[in-house]
């Protein structure tokens, strides 16, 4: 038995499978050329990320655009850090954003596909298996250095401004014996398993990342950690085996993790795996006091994707958002196909920004109101009550009290409408903008603009009170406040106001503003006539002999 296979067999006693085992039972996928195998790997260290959120859209319609397979996997290497329900969060989160995952992780904890399991906490033999075989080649190593021995050499190096690092003639460990390995076993001393890395940082390796181009890079002469003391391995060791294993075509990911590719390719190469693919997506920025930074957890509420569902943003309006970060010919596409599903847009990676989008509030408040204006009033009914019933619970009562009147309050200026307006942007919003419908929720109001005393205003709604007919249609409807405008010196016609504004007091567009105001307390509403109709005459009457006497007081 040669001096690597004692090693091999001292440090992992109990694997006992090889390498080809694992091979053989993840086969190569059945899929068509071109198609692209892509995951997003979150850890569950917390909520669902905006940053998550973004390269597992990206990662989807990558695989939607190619005929391919989106897969999600959880990197819970780090127990550490891992937060109780952090799964179902990342999880149930992708599902309500309308991220649809075809294996791995679909719903909550639950697990699906013939690659898995998908959890790397339930992989260790897996990868104990590929570092046995990295021993026996003698590319690996067990490493007793401690905490505070790794520390003194650290200060070393940095005294002696050189590069920081377990490699050369640092790793202390990397030509240890067998009898050297098994003393110190037997001695109870810990241990991590190192690669024993072939590389120097005087050569250079050259990718071509899918989304910045050619990357040109120093290879990687570190002998960094493959497992740590507990067995678990580290990211760059897992996720090497995982992308192999589960035939990852491109791995698409945050572009923190470009400085690891050395490492990476390192590894795949040294495993005997093809290497993937690499695009490194660039991170959604904030101006922050005029310079740009990385959106925050600490910081930015909307780093939490919560945040948007909370906001009552319509998920679907923030992928259309994100895919106009994503993607810089996507407003156009969607420009001329304004009713489609994003899905269908041909996605490029190359059309992705090198040095990453900000994030504009406003551009997605505008991209929100453009979407909800396209609905029906069923659809904003569906969408609003199921947003009330999650988050504003008095407000869902008073939506589904009646549900057929709710439904007429949302028709106006909507349904069939040549124009439908852009007012709602977010749910949250329409508690306030509905106020008027309601008792519970109108608070009336009787500031009349400056150019209207209140004794018009009362003349006005008195003789309007006479001659209102609830079935009036809107051009009935405003010929009554016309025929009422010149008993009062106001222009029936506002060009004949504009024409001569010295003759007359205002014009019958200002008596309907009275009317507005009487009706629903603002100055600024959806088309009155509807309201009125809506309401109802006992209601509207009630409202205008209110305001009427309030304006004689």
């Amino acid at each position: 038995m040669t001096e690597n296979i004692k090693m091999a067999e001292l440090l992992l006693p109990d694997i006992k499978n090889t390498p080809d085992y694992y091979e053989n039972m993840y086969p190569e996928r059945n899929l068509p050329e071109g198609a692209r195998v892509v995951r997003v790997a979150p850890s569950p260290t917390g909520y669902l990320h905006l940053g998550t959120l973004f390269a597992a859209l990206v990662n989807r319609i990558t695989a939607t655009s190619t005929g391919g397979v989106f897969f999600t996997r959880i990197e819970d290497t780090d127990k550490k850090r891992e937060v109780e329900g952090g799964i179902e969060d990342i999880i149930d989160g992708l599902n309500r954003f309308g991220i649809t995952i075809d294996e791995g992780f679909t719903v909550g904890s639950t697990q699906s596909g013939e690659y898995g399991p998908y959890k790397q906490s339930m992989r260790a033999e897996i990868y104990q298996t590929y570092v046995k075989k990295l021993i026996i080649d003698g590319l690996a190593y067990p490493c007793f250095c401690t905490a505070e021995e790794l520390e003194q050499v650290r200060a070393e190096q940095e005294k002696n401004k050189i590069r920081t690092g377990y490699h050369g003639e640092y790793a202390k460990h990397r030509n240890i014996t067998f009898e050297q390995a098994k003393a110190l076993i037997d001695a109870g001393k810990p241990y991590v398993i190192r690669l024993k890395s072939p590389g120097n940082e005087q050569n250079r390796i050259v990718f071509e990342d899918g989304i910045k181009g050619k990357i040109e890079m120093p290879e990687n002469d570190e002998d960094f950690v493959l497992l740590k003391s507990d067995g678990i391995p580290t990211y760059h060791f897992a996720h090497a085996i995982d992308d192999h294993l589960m035939h990852t075509t491109h791995v698409i990911r945050g572009d923190e993790w470009i400085s690891s590719v050395p490492k990476h390719i390192q590894l795949f190469r040294l495993l005997g795996f093809k290497p993937p693919k690499f695009a490194h997506v660039a991170p959604i920025m904030k101006l922050d006091n005029g310079a740009k930074r990385k959106i925050s957890k600490r910081k930015d509420p909307e780093a939490a994707v919560r945040f948007f569902a909370e906001q009552g943003y319509e998920s679907e309006n923030v992928i259309e958002y994100l895919m106009t970060i994503a993607s810089s010919d996507f407003e156009d596409w969607r420009r001329a196909n304004p009713t489609v599903s994003y899905k269908d847009f041909k996605f490029n990676l190359k059309k992705m920004s090198v040095s990453g989008a900000l994030y504009d509030e406003n551009k997605l408040l505008d991209v929100s109101k453009n979407r909800i204006a396209l609905l029906k009033s069923y659809e904003v009914y569906e969408k609003l009550t199921a947003w009330a019933k999650e988050f504003d619970e008095p407000f869902f009562k008073l939506l589904t009290a009646n549900p057929e009147y709710t439904k007429s309050i949302l028709a106006i200026d909507r349904d069939n409408a040549p124009k439908p307006r852009k007012d709602l942007a977010k749910w949250n919003e329409a508690k306030e903008f509905y106020a008027y419908f309601y008792d519970e929720t109108f608070v009336p109001c009787y500031c009349l603009p400056e150019h209207i005393d209140k004794a018009d205003a009362a003349a006005f709604l008195s003789e309007y009170i006479k001659i209102y007919d609830e079935k009036d249609d809107r051009q009935e409807w405003f010929a009554k406040i016309k025929q009422i405008a010149p008993t009062l010196n106001f222009a029936a016609e506002t060009k004949e106001y504009k024409a001569n504004p010295d003759n007359y007091k205002g014009h019958a567009g200002d008596l309907s503003t009275v009317l507005r105001i009487a009706i629903t307390g603002r100055t600024n509403t959806p088309d009155l006539c509807s309201i009125m109709q809506v309401l109802g005459k006992e209601e509207c009457i009630k409202r205008i002999e209110n305001t009427i006497k309030n304006l004689e007081v």
